[in-house]
């Protein structure tokens, strides 16, 4: 087939962060694109995801705030009682949501890229077929084409759903009503952010998490201060070590719940509502990817750091995937970075993608952040390398923004080489811990050492500076050569 022959440059199957980029990108570079989307334009992060969750943090976070009568009064301030309106706060979701998709579309369609509304499957070498919502088929050719097509929530087994009573993040963010009591399944970033809304606008909230602490995919020193004031001082009974093995729809929902190790019934609640917030899982099951040959993990379609699809262990000619499909970082900023690095090499730019210095953000109130290696993940690599690994820590309470904003129970946790001060990773619970883990995500990713950071000057007063004491305290653990 001759390249004169092919119907586009590059066909993208998904319009999610990943996607969208990876078309933009492609399309102002040059390149004819066409971009295939069965459901809405933006995919989960701005449907689903981080846009409307955000929405309703924000919203909730000023409620939280403003009933927050002891907090203000040290303030010598005196609020009168909050009240507030579920609907509207769920507009203002809906909203941002319908303003974001829409943005996303004009910019694609202004940069020239075909937006192919239908279901998008591989029929072979540089052959793309859209199922359109008719039910009609048509086959595209294009000489590469990149897999963006992203996860969906995963249910466990057991738990049976009906949108209403057990639901996913998915229906969450529609907050279509507020149940009294409602059970949170999972404590990981999605569980943590619900809990944070849901208990602000007054709901009685019970957290299950089958593994053997709550919070177990965070670091242990953040987790210990962090659940002290987003479950412990709220109205949240955490339960860990137990597995909701069977969760029946209705009114009430009915809960078993059974001993992680033993399987037997330990507990049966009934409660107004469940979220099932256990993970996602990889959107990759009607692609026809063995069309190719390759073979999923898990439904994860394997890739290397180009973005190459991998059969073998050796790459797919002129076959690529991005984002959540992949399970490398699931996060919406990481499929962004994947799809302009696939466009990159597809240009004949050769990139690759560096994961240890993309950041994480859970947004709470207050917020948890991360990048880099985890303390364990440090260690295994200081007894690799025979290297000391260093760790101090930042705390707020020594902070003037932060104790003038009376919320200073917060921690900056720093990982680094000992032999030559490289940072290696951060953890940080804290006011605006999304916002300050770039600085350090930045460094990571020039692999910027504590002697040269040291050295920064950071304004006063603000939270940075909780960032700048770190690099200081490091500074002084380096060897001096």
């Amino acid at each position: 087939m001759t390249e004169e022959l092919f119907n586009f440059d590059l066909i993208v199957i998904g319009a999610g962060y990943g996607g969208f980029d990876a078309a933009k990108h492609a399309a102002v570079n040059g390149l004819k694109v066409a971009i295939v989307e069965s459901r809405e334009m933006g995919g989960t992060c701005v449907n689903r995801g981080c846009v409307p969750s955000k929405a309703l943090l924000a919203a909730s976070g000023k409620v939280r705030e403003l009933a927050d009568k002891k907090h203000l009064a040290l303030f010598g301030i005196h609020a009168a009682p909050v009240r507030f309106e579920r609907k509207k706060i769920a507009k203002h979701a809906n909203d941002l949501v319908l303003n974001i998709r829409n943005n996303l579309t004009k910019v694609l369609e202004r940069s020239g890229v075909k937006i192919l509304r239908g279901k998008g499957r591989l029929e072979g070498a540089q052959k793309v077929g859209v199922r359109d919502l008719n039910g009609i088929d048509q086959i595209f050719t294009a000489k590469d084409v990149i897999l963006a097509t992203g996860s969906d929530p995963f249910v466990p087994p057991g738990i049976e759903t009906d949108g209403r009573t057990v639901f996913t993040s998915d229906q969450a963010v529609n907050l279509e009503w507020l149940p009294r009591w409602i059970a949170i399944i999972g404590s990981g970033y999605i569980g943590l952010e619900f809990a944070d809304v849901y208990t602000a606008l007054g709901c009685e909230v019970t957290m299950i998490e089958a593994l053997d602490r709550v919070m177990p995919t965070f670091d242990p020193d953040i987790t210990k201060i962090a659940s002290r004031n987003l479950i412990d001082a709220r109205d949240i009974d955490a339960r860990s070590s137990v597995l909701a093995s069977k969760v029946i729809p209705g009114c009430p929902v009915k809960i078993e719940l059974s001993d992680i190790k033993s399987r037997a019934l330990v507990d049966e609640l009934e409660v107004d509502a469940v979220l099932v917030a256990t993970g996602r899982v990889p959107t990759s099951k009607n692609l026809n990817l063995e069309s190719l040959g390759v073979k999923t993990n898990r439904g994860y379609i394997p890739i290397d750091q180009k973005m190459r699809v991998l059969v073998d262990d050796a790459p797919v000619s002129n076959l690529w995937a991005v984002g959540d499909v992949t399970g490398k970082l699931m996060l919406a900023h990481t499929a962004a970075a994947q799809g302009t690095i696939a466009v990159d090499n597809i240009l004949g730019i050769s990139r690759e993608i560096d994961y240890r210095s993309i950041p994480a953000a859970t947004f709470t109130h207050p917020e948890i952040s991360s990048v880099g290696l985890t303390e364990l993940e440090a260690k295994q690599l200081s007894e690799e390398e025979k290297f000391e690994l260093g760790i101090v820590r930042s705390y707020f309470k020594a902070n003037s923004k932060a104790l003038a904003e009376l919320d200073s129970d917060g921690l900056l946790k720093l990982l680094f080489r000992k032999d030559s001060g490289e940072v290696l990773g951060a953890h940080i619970y804290g006011l605006h811990a999304a916002d300050l883990i770039q600085e350090i995500a930045n460094a990571i990713s020039r692999r910027l050492s504590v002697n040269e950071l040291s050295k920064e000057v950071h304004t006063h007063p603000t939270l940075s500076e909780v960032v700048e004491v770190a690099y200081k305290q490091a500074d002084q653990l380096v060897e001096k050569r």
